[in-house]
């Protein structure tokens, strides 16, 4: 997609704090964090949403969750715990269409989400 944001982080367009690439997925740091941790992961190839991904082909949705948890160990959150969130849909606080994973972490998470 010419004009998606992420399409063109991805793309190296547009610069981005990356701290983790695959073959398949790119995560970098969210410009506006909401915890010390706050990492956003997205598959390089476009899909709208999280369910977009997972009707996506065999094993991308896998690939970005384990990217997810590959971010969460290298920040060093994986043992005090760290959330991941899809948001999908206007409704959900989805702002940019190009699926991505939100990896928060860092500080006590509340539940449930505001």
């Amino acid at each position: 997609m010419t004009d998606c944001l992420f399409c063109k982080i991805v793309a190296r367009e547009i610069p981005a704090d990356i701290v983790l690439e695959t073959e398949r997925a790119l995560a970098f740091r969210d410009i506006n964090p909401q915890a010390p941790t706050h990492v956003l992961v997205v598959p390089k190839s476009h899909h709208e949403n999280a369910a977009a991904l997972a009707q996506a082909d065999d094993g991308l949705a896998d690939d970005v969750l384990k990217a997810c948890h590959d971010v969460a160990l290298q920040e060093g959150v994986s043992g005090s715990g760290y959330r991941v969130v899809f948001n999908t849909g206007e409704g959900a606080g989805q702002t940019v269409l190009h699926v991505h994973a939100h990896v928060l972490g860092g500080r006590g998470l509340t539940w449930p989400p505001g």
